[in-house]
């Protein structure tokens, strides 16, 4: 059983990168588990994912991971990959974007927020820890909007979700417009050239 939690704000695409991950499992024979809390996502707030996937022969009881039980943690925001920390299993890995975005509640109430902080708290509580340099990626891909494809490319690149870059390529071409497949297909395999 792979237990995946995925998290970020409305806008980063969380819900269609676990959408793609189930598929993409599916493909695969696995047995797939999924939910979404999406909370005030339409107005940049937190959104957060949790995906089981398990060999067809696995029974996946229920989509809702346990705290301190998830295998893998990708997170499309570093003040949100700190808030979902609890998640983690001690010996789990933690694929997190680089570029923070503050969030609504800071915002609106003037409150501070620095990524730089959430990112340092990131290197010195989780042992497993990889941080994508999302500002260069997106830059090189020419498109902001793919941070979420980015990550999952890089957790694929890990091993840790026993899914290949080819297996998300083909659940993308399934959920996604042809116009959009060649950079997101980018954005996926950028992992392997990091």
């Amino acid at each position: 059983m792979t237990n995946i939690v995925l998290c970020g704000i409305g806008g980063q695409g969380t819900v269609l990168a676990s959408k793609l991950l189930a598929a993409a499992g599916m493909k695969k024979g696995y047995t797939v588990q999924s939910a979404e809390t999406i909370g005030m996502a339409q107005r940049g707030g937190s959104v957060f994912s949790h995906l089981r996937m398990g060999a067809a022969d696995e029974e996946v009881s229920s989509p809702m991971i346990a705290l301190g039980t998830a295998d893998i943690l990708i997170g499309f925001e570093p003040g949100e990959t700190v808030r979902l920390l609890p998640y983690l299993k001690p010996d789990g890995q933690v694929i997190t974007a680089s570029r923070s975005v503050m969030p609504v509640t800071a915002a609106l109430t003037g409150g501070s927020y620095d990524g730089a902080d959430m990112l340092r708290y990131l290197e010195d509580n989780v042992r497993n820890l990889s941080v994508v340099d999302t500002e260069t990626a997106l830059a090189e891909l020419g498109n902001p909007k793919v941070t979420n494809v980015l990550l999952l490319g890089y957790a694929a690149e890990s091993g840790a979700l026993g899914l290949t870059a080819e297996d998300l390529k083909e659940a993308l071409k399934e959920r996604l417009p042809e116009k959009l497949w060649d950079v997101n297909f980018r954005a996926i395999d950028y992992a392997k050239k990091a």
